[in-house]
């Protein structure tokens, strides 16, 4: 693989990796931001627990999703790309926070990219 693209695969790999990790343990301490503050009222209003309950449980997905691009890249990238349009459809319908949902739309196609290039570098690894 050329130099520039592993360069860049592995940046992606490390990004999307740390970076889900980071905010799912954020989900616990609130320390970066109030996580429930991005729920919709409405969404809040239907869940059989506490929003902070629910971000936690978000914050384990995300963790986990953060392990899966360190240990199974393509998998992971393609989980986290998901992900991340889901947070964007959410926060879209909500009509709530649509500079992250552009912002996140954005980062999943950045890990699609990585879910792409993966598939490639695997793909000529076993042909």
């Amino acid at each position: 693989m050329n130099s520039n693209v592993q360069l860049v695969k592995n940046i992606l790999k490390f990004t999307f990796g740390l970076v889900p990790i980071v905010a799912g343990l954020d989900k616990f301490t609130n320390i970066l931001t109030d996580w429930s503050q991005y729920l919709s009222e409405g969404f809040a209003g239907v869940l059989p627990f506490e929003p902070t309950t629910f971000m936690m449980i978000v914050g384990v997905i995300e963790i986990i999703a953060g392990g899966l691009v360190l240990t199974k890249t393509k998998i992971g990238a393609y989980v986290v790309s998901a992900w991340l349009v889901a947070i964007a459809v959410t926060l879209i319908f909500s009509w709530s926070y649509v500079d992250v949902a552009v912002r996140d739309l954005v980062m999943a196609i950045a890990a699609f990219s990585l879910a792409k290039l993966s598939e490639d570098n695997y793909n000529k690894a076993n042909n």
